[in-house]
């Protein structure tokens, strides 16, 4: 089974959990803000995608930081600390497959091919 990772009321999880409603892809969501986000699952991110991939430098919750935090991030350690602090800093949605590949990011396409390799 699929699993979608992110925050119910962000328009892209919206798009997503709809492309996967309609294309009848079975898949389990795990909100960060009631389920949370380990320290485990998310350096198992960061092991197959790169903290660069995962760290949204382009949202309201990263320009929200303070200019010393921000500044503070430099290497995989600093970005996973806001990261577990600062769930909605996480790009969304991260779309794992059933062998634990990952996808983040949503367009009708890649997920058509993504869900397509990997069922």
């Amino acid at each position: 089974m699929f699993k979608m990772y992110g925050i119910k009321n962000c328009d892209t999880i919206k798009k997503a959990r709809n492309y996967l409603a309609e294309s009848g892809t079975d898949y389990r969501f795990h909100d960060y803000r009631v389920d949370g986000i380990d320290d485990a699952l998310l350096q198992s991110f960061i092991d197959q995608l790169g903290y660069e991939v995962l760290l949204n430098t382009r949202g309201t919750t990263w320009r929200n930081l303070p200019e010393a935090e921000r500044a503070a991030v430099t290497d995989a350690a600093s970005a996973k600390a806001v990261m577990l602090a600062q769930p909605a800093i996480i790009k969304r949605p991260v779309l794992s497959a059933p062998n634990g590949d990952l996808l983040v990011g949503f367009k009708d396409s890649l997920y058509h091919a993504f869900i397509q390799e990997k069922s």
